[in-house]
């Protein structure tokens, strides 16, 4: 079975616009490294984030990383534990969203994806409705391209409609 590993970002988002669950959908387990679970339940996170991460489900495993390597230093703490942990796995998936991380992870070979990869997935199994999910994602602070978002929105209508 493959390993899924998250960063703080894509739980943040999911969280925050009620989508959470679709990771259990999808995947079943999700791990993640105590610096990205540090992060979710820091002061500075949204209240619902911390609350979520706080009393996590357990589909949601906390793991240690064993050592986060010096090329990784010019990340993000919980970016760089995540890619460290999916290193860790011989079969893995790692869902980030920064576009350093993602760079860097790709450079790896790590296979990855990011919130809106999770969403378009989940569309695809149509467990949410893709346009009604994308406008709560852009009520908050997400950053994406409109064109990017038209695009997913096109590509969802045309899959529905060729069903």
């Amino acid at each position: 079975m493959r390993a899924v590993v998250a960063d703080t970002s894509p739980i943040n988002y999911l969280v925050l616009i009620g989508e959470i669950g679709i990771l259990h959908d999808l995947w079943r387990r999700i791990l993640i490294p105590k610096e990205v679970f540090r992060e979710l339940t820091d002061s500075g996170s949204p209240p619902a984030v911390r609350e979520w991460a706080t009393t996590h489900p357990e589909w949601l495993e906390v793991r240690d990383v064993a050592e986060v390597g010096t090329a990784l230093l010019t990340l993000d703490a919980g970016e760089a534990s995540a890619i460290a942990l999916a290193e860790s796995e011989p079969d893995v998936l790692l869902l980030i969203d920064d576009a350093a991380g993602r760079r860097e992870a790709a450079r790896r070979k790590i296979p990855n994806t990011g919130t809106l990869g999770i969403l378009r997935a989940a569309a695809e199994q149509n467990l949410l409705d893709l346009p009604s999910v994308l406008d709560r994602l852009l009520a908050t602070n997400f950053r994406v391209s409109r064109q990017l978002v038209a695009e997913l929105v096109a590509e969802d209508s045309r899959r529905r409609q060729a069903r």
